[in-house]
């Protein structure tokens, strides 16, 4: 597969790169002696994690590189290849014993990733020869799946508005051969979505829920519920600047379900798969959502607006009574949800809720697999109470304390499945990571892609 960006045909130009821990450094130059050994101790190469040492030859053109494995620990370290190694073809010249091949070609992959929509970019250029047993069509598949993720995220809100993310929602559909259902404006009143509808209704582009349909008939069914707020202003409840800077990836749980959609598309999964993506602007105008409305649900309760900034949960609400409705077995959402989360566990580590301890194993088994953390928290049923509205069956924000722990809980109400699991993501990268570079991201999906596949199966 030579038509891939980041794969290299395997031929004898490819150069060899020595992946070596920080114990395995100075035994390697030892043996090697010579230039190499002069040049690494000249630049004080010592295996450090992600450290690309290019090696030249006699005519002053690569002839190897040394990698840095640091403890040997992180398998996406192997993300700092695609990103730090000179343009031309190169291959592990031993692949470290036990590492995983296809998770060593998908890592390399997500390294060289970059958003060139606005501004010309040179590419990076490397290019990695498969190791020897990697499943080479399920990298590609990763790679460019996570990459069309990252590009709806990184997008501009000018851009990326409710109909851009349909449209995008529809492309997917139309790659996939999925069946699409839209619900938009005042038919969401009329079809009893009233919460999508409070949220979207002060944005010139109407709010709306759009569902694709695949996989197997008859299947066992699976539902992914994605939050897509294009921009959240905070609503009336506004935010300062300094929060409101980044609140183009408020869309990130849309991205995450879509990309997860077409890549267990794309693998075939065995089951009847179902996205249902609420996509609004939390926008401010006249008719907005206003502290001390109150509002009903498609499932029957009453919601007190105590915050418009809470308003991921109530376009998930939604969308999680319909999943409910139609009745999947497993339902999975996913939202840039709550800053609580981030100063809990931080940007690369996101949270995730279930009461499902055998569900919760598959996760953490997935995670390990794919080398993409998370954390799980508790459903903490006492805390259920700061949810109380005196006026209504519950407001849509809780005390000043566990604002993840009581957003999960909320959402929980809506639920009425065997099994499910919320994710409170991210989706943006501070700083350069190993095979996540700065910007935006869709975080979750390789596990959740992963541990779908491992649990259901694939046709074919």
């Amino acid at each position: 597969m030579t038509d891939v960006p980041f794969i290299a045909p395997d031929t004898p130009d490819a150069l060899p790169v020595h992946a070596l821990t920080a114990d395995q450094t100075q035994a390697f130059l030892d043996e090697r002696g010579g230039a190499v050994a002069a040049w690494a101790g000249v630049q004080a190469f010592k295996g450090q994690a992600g450290r690309v040492l290019v090696v030249p030859g006699a005519d002053g053109r690569p002839e190897r590189a040394l990698f840095g494995l640091g403890d040997g620990t992180d398998p996406m370290v192997w993300g700092w290849l695609g990103a730090r190694l000179p343009a031309g073809d190169w291959r592990i010249a031993l692949p470290p014993a036990g590492a995983d091949p296809t998770l060593i070609l998908t890592a390399f992959g997500l390294g060289t990733y970059q958003f060139t929509r606005y501004r010309t970019k040179e590419p990076l250029g490397a290019r990695l020869v498969p190791p020897p047993g990697a499943d080479v069509a399920t990298a590609a598949r990763i790679v460019a799946g996570v990459s069309f993720g990252r590009d709806l995220v990184n997008a501009p809100p000018n851009d990326m508005g409710p109909d851009a993310l349909e449209a995008a929602a529809l492309a997917v559909a139309a790659d996939t051969g999925a069946r699409v259902e839209v619900i938009r404006g005042a038919d969401l009143i009329s079809q009893n979505y009233p919460l999508i509808h409070a949220v979207g209704k002060a944005s010139a582009e109407d709010p709306r829920l759009v569902i694709l349909r695949g996989g197997r008939a008859g299947g066992p069914k699976v539902a992914l519920v994605g939050k897509g707020v294009t921009f959240d202003s905070g609503g009336r409840n506004i935010k300062p600047g300094s929060s409101m800077a980044l609140m183009k990836k408020d869309m990130g749980g849309a991205a995450c379900v879509l990309t997860l959609f077409r890549l267990l598309s794309e693998a075939g999964l065995d089951a009847e798969l179902t996205a249902y993506v609420s996509i609004v602007e939390n926008a401010i105008s006249g008719p907005a959502m206003r502290p001390g409305d109150i509002y009903p649900t498609r499932k029957g309760l009453t919601v007190e607006i105590d915050n418009t900034d809470a308003e991921g949960r109530l376009i998930l609400a939604d969308a999680l009574t319909r999943a409910s409705e139609d009745g999947n077995e497993l339902v999975i959402d996913m939202a840039t949800l709550t800053g609580a989360a981030r100063v809990a566990l931080g940007p690369d580590l996101p949270p995730f809720y279930t009461g499902d301890e055998t569900l919760a194993g598959q996760i953490l088994a997935a995670s390990a697999a794919t080398g993409e953390p998370v954390w799980r928290m508790p459903l903490w049923s006492p805390y259920r109470d700061d949810l109380d509205s005196p006026v209504a069956d519950m407001k849509n924000s809780g005390s000043a304390f566990a604002g993840s722990v009581t957003a999960a809980l909320f959402l929980q109400r809506f639920v009425d499945a065997p099994s499910w699991v919320h994710f409170d993501v991210f989706c943006w990268t501070p700083k350069d990571r190993a095979g996540r570079p700065q910007g935006g991201d869709v975080h979750a999906v390789r596990l959740l892609e992963r541990m779908l596949r491992d649990r259901y199966g694939v046709t074919g």
